[in-house]
């Protein structure tokens, strides 16, 4: 666990590059803070077109959010996170996350059946946990887009 993928002609353009370009490290630092997660304990680095993060966050929540929030951005097609920690309080020990769930939206796909897909047939009204799990990335449930990856939380996690 450790090195996430995502399609790099996807996502959210940042900066005046083409579409190839790797996002610079102060523009990635700048989309991760714009989402106010609880990431300012967060550094980043950017080797080619992957994105490097380190350093600890407040739950296995904000290290779900912090990964697909610079994965989802046009250029990067790796996320390594593999010495991001979860540091719940202040002067507790550091503990490895969890292995995330995601899912890369297709063609055709709404968090319905994204939903169906993920959790079950009859299970696609769980769409609304899908959403709130990819709050702030996503800001209207019709607003996903082919190539965008999200998060999916255990129905009994969030």
């Amino acid at each position: 666990m450790g090195l996430f993928d995502f399609i790099k002609n996807a996502g959210k353009k940042l900066g005046i590059g083409g579409d190839d370009d790797a996002p610079d490290v102060s523009a990635v630092t700048k989309e991760l803070a714009s989402h106010d997660l609880g990431t300012d304990k967060v550094d980043i680095a950017v080797a080619g077109d992957t994105v490097v993060l380190k350093g600890e966050v407040k739950d296995q929540s904000a290290f779900e959010k912090a990964i697909i929030a610079v994965g989802n951005t046009l250029g990067v097609s790796k996320v390594e996170a593999g010495e991001l920690k979860i540091v719940e309080a202040p002067g507790s020990a550091a503990k490895p996350p969890k292995e995330p769930k995601f899912h890369t939206v297709k063609k055709g796909d709404n968090l319905w059946k994204i939903a169906e897909a993920e959790y079950g047939k009859g299970k696609g009204a769980k769409n609304t946990v899908i959403f709130e799990a990819n709050k702030p990335m996503l800001t209207h449930p019709d607003k996903i887009y082919p190539g965008q990856v999200l998060r999916i939380p255990d129905l009994d996690a969030e």
